[in-house]
């Protein structure tokens, strides 16, 4: 493997720091977008019976706030019930934005890492095009020298490889993770809505927003 590396070229550098990252940010997200993270199946049964004991005070809507992404949107719902669905639909779509500004975090990094790796490859290519086109140019006995010959062609494939392999995967995760956080963020909304109405609270002066 050390030796595939060197025969690609000081390009692989970069393209490697690339793979240790696009593997790190795949690893951190598929981790961090887990469903019963981002939506604990405890947490509605939670807020019921929180609500049937009229417990349902600044403290808990602090600790649903801060205890998953659902429970955030929740809390905002509850928070503006008390001024009536206007209110509520308005702090349950902030909230919202707020949760997908925190699911989508690295993706962006992830984004680039799958646009600019294949240009790093290509480029990689291109430095060993200028190896190959400098052998024939040297003229004499250097035209005929397969070592050099070999080692332009081979920086050529392995940079192009290289930086494929790292951009196919990194497209295809990046591609899913904004799918996944697009249908979380939408059963999130739904879910905290349809509580609400099922709750029908009614204004009550302890249903404050947490800070």
């Amino acid at each position: 493997m050390l030796e595939i590396i060197k025969l690609g070229g000081w390009m692989m550098l970069p393209i490697i720091v690339c793979s240790i990252l696009a593997m790190a940010i795949i690893g951190e997200r598929l981790w961090s977008l887990r469903a019963r993270r981002i939506m604990p199946p405890d947490l509605i049964p939670k807020v019921f019976d929180l609500h049937r004991n009229a417990r349902l005070d600044a403290v808990e809507l602090r600790n649903l706030k801060i205890g998953s992404p659902l429970g955030a949107i929740v809390a905002a719902a509850l928070s503006g019930q008390p001024r009536g669905h206007e209110a509520m639909k308005e702090t349950v779509e902030q909230a919202g934005r707020q949760v997908v500004h925190e699911l989508e975090r690295y993706l962006n990094t992830l984004g680039t890492i799958a646009s600019v790796s294949p240009y790093l490859g290509l480029l990689g290519s291109v430095l060993g095009m200028m190896k190959v086109f400098a052998t024939f140019s040297a003229g004499g006995s250097e035209i005929a020298n397969p070592a050099r010959l070999a080692g332009g062609i081979s920086e050529i494939l392995i940079a192009t490889a290289a930086g494929l392999a790292v951009a196919i995967p990194s497209l295809i995760f990046y591609r899913y993770f904004q799918g996944k956080v697009a249908e979380l963020t939408v059963r999130m909304e739904e879910e905290a809505v349809q509580m609400i109405e099922a709750l029908s609270i009614a204004p009550q002066d302890r249903l404050q927003e947490p800070p």
